[in-house]
């Protein structure tokens, strides 16, 4: 805390030292130098010609960075997808002793029951939708 009231005071101390000295710079006759900055402002019309221009520029090279990006992406994921796809199908085959695809693996009769049964459902829903489009 102490340290916090030093600290305050000295910079209060300096900042009345630095008013003082102007102080007395006005009291002696002697005026304050101030620098004036030129701080020129081109035609508004230049200002909108040149933010149009950019706007234009950064705009087309924004919408040309997308396209590429989503090219690349979309070429990306379709080769994956079938890599993929070549990966699962391989997957339901054995292979012998010599690296061949040789039969394909069963699938179990749980699944094979369940899929059975959707299809059974699809048909029953079909020819009830069938009997109502005729009725």
């Amino acid at each position: 805390m102490s340290i916090l009231l030093i600290l305050f005071f000295t910079s209060f101390f300096g900042i009345i030292i630095m008013i003082g000295r102007k102080l007395v710079l006005l009291q002696n006759g002697q005026t304050l130098e101030r620098k004036e900055i030129s701080f020129k402002i081109p035609h508004l019309e230049k200002i909108k010609h040149l933010t149009v221009k950019n706007m234009k520029k950064y705009g087309h090279m924004s919408l040309v960075t997308t396209l590429r990006f989503y090219v690349r992406s979309m070429n990306l994921l379709k080769n994956k997808y079938e890599e993929t796809k070549i990966k699962i199908k391989n997957f339901n085959t054995r292979k012998d002793s010599n690296g061949n695809g040789a039969e394909k693996v069963e699938v179990s009769k749980f699944l094979k029951m369940i899929s059975e049964y959707k299809h059974k459902i699809r048909a029953i829903k079909q020819k009830i939708h069938e009997e109502e489009n005729s009725s």
